[in-house]
């Protein structure tokens, strides 16, 4: 990076690696969602100062305020970070002209099976208008390999700025899991890869204040390409598995217990488990990123990746079907019956609706006559089938008032013994309940 020619009598001043290193340096974010508010409170919390900008207000208002809008974010932490002076939130762009690093943490979903880069490309356009000489930017978001360099870095250098000389760029993939208690952000490795060496040593040394371990690799491209494959992994063999389980039952097999005697096995197997369907931000995108790009450039389908999509895709559909047969077994059909589902966030211990599988089963059933209704602890309020539903208390009149009680997830503060014990028909479409009695059945 270009550097000013100094006279004998002036003093070095001090470098962005000295500021990283010192915390000293200035953070910005850019999207406060999933993803951009853990970031910010971690810099704050290891003495950074941090300013995020988000487009909603309300979430702006919150973080001002000492609150926070997220389940894994508790309030104290954003109050005390605000009330230390570490901690800002803002609508505006101008307020990152002082950073020093500024990491972008925007969504990047799917419209239409097509990558959406809208919000990459307006928070691009944005800085280009603040940034200044020797700042680091390091993108987040998932994508495909090459968005950093084709997309992010022209709208960047659209400032007069050249990547790599003027200012550094990096691809730095995230890894947050909402609703996991054991790895928030300051526990998980961070994977860096920067356009140039300089980009590289600056993003290691600002996510090494606050990561355990950070492991550099030889560009963007490569950074890109191990989140896709991260969560590549985990989207084929959930849907083998899923496939599996549809097959299962007809073949007198139990596939719960079959995954537990298999993990049994010290070596050459991981133990995945089916489900009513995928949600959230990662496994039912991510893989598309990589599909849309070879499909792009090669005229070429990533075939494993294209039949995952499919099986996991039709596993809604897939308990349908079995709730209705269930239903039939009991002299009834979907049509009329009352059916509460629960946990319909897209995962354990989070509030997280992206995608959720249980919203779209319920959605199904209500289209096909069903009386839906559903229970979460973490969730409130939700749409299904059109219409905003709020969460129903769980009552043992509630349970025997229902035809038949499907767990989507195993929610945390589910009394699940009462669903057990209470509900006359159960179809468990995570194993929630486990083996309890002849009316629990299980995905």
């Amino acid at each position: 990076m270009r550097e000013r020619q100094l006279t004998d009598r002036e003093p070095a001043p001090e470098t962005l690696l000295d500021r990283l290193a010192s915390r000293t340096a200035r953070v910005g974010v850019v999207g406060l969602g999933y993803v951009g508010l853990p970031v910010s409170v971690t810099f704050a919390d290891a003495g950074f100062r941090v300013v995020g900008v988000d487009p909603d207000r309300a979430r702006v208002q919150a973080i001002e305020e000492g609150h926070s809008y997220l389940r894994d974010v508790p309030d104290d932490r954003v109050a005390g970070a605000r009330r230390a002076g570490r901690l800002r939130a803002t609508t505006s762009y101008r307020r990152l002209a002082s950073a020093d690093a500024i990491l972008v943490c925007v969504p990047t979903p799917l419209a239409d099976g097509i990558p959406d880069l809208s919000a990459i490309e307006a928070a691009g356009r944005s800085l280009a208008k603040v940034l200044a000489p020797g700042t680091l930017v390091i993108l987040e978001s998932t994508t495909y390999p090459g968005t950093t360099e084709e997309v992010l870095r022209p709208l960047l250098e659209a400032s007069g700025l050249r990547a790599g000389e003027d200012f550094l760029l990096a691809f730095s993939p995230e890894r947050i899991d909402p609703g996991n208690p054991h790895f928030g952000f300051q526990e998980i490795p961070k994977v860096v890869g920067g356009l140039t060496p300089e980009s590289t040593r600056a993003a290691e040394l600002l996510y090494g204040q606050v990561v355990p371990k950070v492991v550099t690799v030889s560009g963007p491209r490569q950074a890109e390409m191990a989140k896709l494959l991260e969560n590549i992994f985990r989207h084929v063999n959930i849907a083998l598995v899923n496939e599996l389980a549809t097959y299962a039952e007809d073949m007198g097999v139990d596939i719960w217990e079959a995954i537990d005697a298999a993990a049994t096995k010290p070596f050459g197997y991981m133990p995945f488990h089916p489900g009513p369907g995928w949600g959230g931000h990662c496994i039912p995108l991510d893989p598309a990123y990589l599909s849309w790009r070879v499909r792009r450039d090669r005229a070429h389908e990533v075939k494993f990746v294209e039949l995952a999509h499919q099986v996991n895709a039709e596993m809604p559909r897939h308990v349908v079907e079995r709730v209705g047969y269930l239903l039939n077994e009991s002299g009834k059909a979907i049509r009329g019956s009352r059916i509460l589902g629960i946990g319909v966030a897209y995962k354990a211990g989070s509030e997280d609706l992206r995608g959720s599988p249980g919203l779209k089963i319920l959605s199904m059933l209500a289209r096909r006559g069903a009386e839906v209704a559903y229970h979460d602890p973490l969730v409130s309020r939700a749409h299904v089938a059109g219409r905003e539903m709020r969460s129903q208390p769980l009552t043992a009149a509630r349970l025997r008032g229902v035809d038949v009680a499907i767990p989507f997830v195993a929610q945390h503060g589910v009394d699940w013994d009462l669903v057990a014990r209470e509900a006359p028909l159960v179809f468990d479409a995570c194993n929630a309940l486990g083996r309890r009695g002849g009316h629990i059945h299980r995905l």
